[in-house]
């Protein structure tokens, strides 16, 4: 071993800049978090070159004093902290006091500040670490931090840097993720000159969703309010409908700080389970308001991660909170027209009365001995304000065989001699009755219900009844022998998951014989499973098993099992079974199927007016 040298303050202070300024977008996070500290209303980010060139963040914070103008640069200086017992619970978004010392350690920077009330400011000038020049100036209240030529001492970390349109896009993000965090702070974000976003400031998360994702993002975006154990999430998630290809636009916050978390994706995730599609994901904006003392954020120099006291307690709040919001979007994709009608945020006409049935098919009581499956209400959560999460089970409905519409409340019988009673109140949208119009390409049902026309894909509402019957039920498969048996090996790991899971298999319907080593004998496979895709089906089981996901592995199999017992395009349907998928769509009770496909589109009376000139 050789000979154990200290380092200089110098080299020191660069290793420690590593683990705070990975990049350019790190200065632009951590100056910005110093301008919401400071009580900034308004923060102005401008970025050049990438970052590396320049990067100027000015505020109308409380500013500095001179003295304060030249110690900020030191490390281990902050005025957030004062003692170890500041530790216990942090509401700042820095406390480490090790920012501005590893920004000014690996770049040159500026600092020109006034408190008001001074007389005049103070201009600071930093380069390596080494205070060059401090005196006074005359400037507005408030402070700008100039940063230029990031990893000019630094060479080696300079040549992993990215090109200066990916530097310049990863600036943009995390004044962004600050924004979004604090929406009562007006952000204006300029890159090489351009204005990139502009957040008005005004204390509605809504405007920053507006001005930073767009207006198609934030209109495809359902609320979330709830509480729960003292942990309350407040925010936005989007429509399933609206999946996004990457977790780029999952943006949480705790206590105002944006974080990242594998705990937190995971919860809102699961809430979007079977209704988004297959290989998307959802966007949200969440706000996770808690106990400071409830919350470890002195886990990473970053801040980007932090350690919650009670993990299980923030998971069911994001989870409860954002299945909340997915099970009260009550109405079906919007059929998209053209630009000029795309109206989703006006108000609909009053509902009418629902005319009395004397004969034919009535919603309440609809009792038919076809094929339809028959959909059973699972529990619905029930989350707000108050202690802890509840369930609320429906009762399920009447069935005397074949589907059964779930039962409604029967309006008492007239009495011809009594008083006539008073005039109800419109009956909602759902008690408005369903006309079914026809079929389409034998694929698509085409219904009307008020002012409203649903286009309907018969194969995916079919499909999604009868896996919510299959799910809710708890129904055990059928079994179906096959001929030929088949051979299968999977990996070893993927081997021991199934020989572990046996009894969850049989319960599926499979029968499988092991063979050691040499892999697995497939004898049996549900009863509509199509045999050609069993190994394949198997396949996609173990993966989840080897994850532990054992009620995701379940669900995968009810899905295919649904999928092939649903009605096909192509296939003639019933007018009674057409009439009872046109209801469920109606009332808003089946929107995607299993795998994340929408199962209608609607379109309005006025909309179609605006189409055919009849309105403008």
């Amino acid at each position: 071993m050789g000979v154990i040298n200290l380092l200089s303050p110098l080299v020191a202070d660069m290793i420690a800049a590593g683990e705070v300024v990975e990049r350019p977008g790190s200065v632009v996070k951590e100056l910005v978090e110093n301008a919401v500290d400071a009580g900034a209303r308004n923060v102005t980010v401008e970025i050049r070159g990438g970052g590396a060139t320049c990067i100027r963040v000015t505020d109308d914070g409380c500013g500095m004093a001179p003295d304060d103008a030249g110690n900020c640069f030191a490390r281990h200086a902050t005025s957030k902290l004062k003692d170890e017992r500041g530790l216990e619970a942090i509401a700042t978004m820095g406390f480490r006091g090790e920012a501005l010392a590893a920004i000014s350690a690996v770049s040159r920077v500026e600092l020109t500040t006034r408190r008001e009330g001074d007389a005049e400011g103070t201009h600071v000038s930093v380069a390596g670490g080494e205070i060059l020049q401090m005196g006074p100036v005359g400037c507005p209240k408030g402070s700008v931090f100039t940063v230029r030529d990031i990893f000019y001492n630094t060479p080696a970390r300079l040549k992993f840097m990215k090109s200066d349109r990916a530097e310049g896009s990863f600036c943009v993000q995390q004044a962004a993720r600050v924004a979004l965090g604090r929406p009562d702070i007006s952000v204006r974000c300029l890159k090489d000159g351009r204005e990139e976003f502009f957040t008005p400031g005004d204390g509605r998360p809504e405007s920053a969703l507006y001005a930073i994702l767009g207006r198609e993002t934030t209109l495809a975006m359902l609320p979330v309010s709830g509480e729960n154990e003292g942990v309350s999430v407040a925010g936005f998630v989007s429509s399933p409908a609206a999946g996004r290809g990457s977790r780029a636009m999952e943006f949480f916050f705790v206590n105002g700080r944006s974080i990242r978390s594998q705990s937190l994706q995971a919860a809102l995730e699961q809430a979007y389970k079977n209704t988004i599609m297959v290989g998307k994901f959802p966007a949200c904006a969440l706000y996770i308001t808690l106990s400071p003392g409830a919350v470890d954020v002195n886990v990473h120099p970053t801040k980007n991660e932090v350690k919650f006291s009670s993990e299980k307690r923030v998971f069911d709040a994001v989870y409860y909170g954002a299945l909340s919001a997915l099970q009260g979007e009550r109405d079906t994709l919007q059929m998209r027209l053209s630009s000029s009608t795309e109206k989703r945020l006006a108000p609909q006409a009053p509902a009418r009365p629902a005319p009395e049935k004397t004969g034919g098919y009535a919603p309440a009581a609809r009792k038919d001995s076809g094929q339809m499956a028959m959909e059973l209400h699972s529990p619905k959560p029930v989350y707000g304000s108050g202690a802890s999460v509840v369930y609320t089970p429906r009762p399920a409905p009447e069935r005397t065989g074949g589907y059964a519409a779930p039962a409604r409340p029967q309006a008492p019988r007239r009495d011809s001699t009594a008083a006539p009673a008073p005039v109800a109140a419109p009956a909602p949208a759902e008690e408005i009755p369903v006309r079914v119009a026809g079929e389409v390409l034998r694929a698509y049902i085409v219904a009307e219900q008020g002012d409203r026309v649903f286009l309907i894909d018969k194969h995916a509402a079919h499909e999604r009844m009868v896996f919510d019957r299959l799910k809710a039920a708890g129904h055990q498969p059928m079994s179906q022998t096959l001929l030929a048996p088949q051979t299968w090996r999977p990996d070893p790991e993927g081997l021991d998951a199934l020989q572990e899971n046996g009894a969850l298999l049989t319960e599926l319907g499979f029968a499988l014989e092991s063979l050691g080593d040499e892999g697995i004998v497939i004898r049996a496979v549900p009863e509509d499973l199509d045999p050609g895709q069993a190994a394949a089906a198997l396949e996609e089981i173990c993966e989840k098993l080897k994850k532990g996901a054992r009620d995701l592995a379940r669900d995968s199999v009810l899905q295919t099992v649904a999928c092939k017992a649903a009605i096909k395009a192509g296939w003639d349907t019933d007018p009674a079974e057409m009439q009872v998928l046109a209801e469920m769509v109606a009332s808003g009770r089946i929107k995607y199927c299993p795998h994340g496909r929408p199962v209608a589109v609607t379109l309005t009376k006025k909309e179609l007016d605006r189409q055919f000139g009849r309105i403008q």
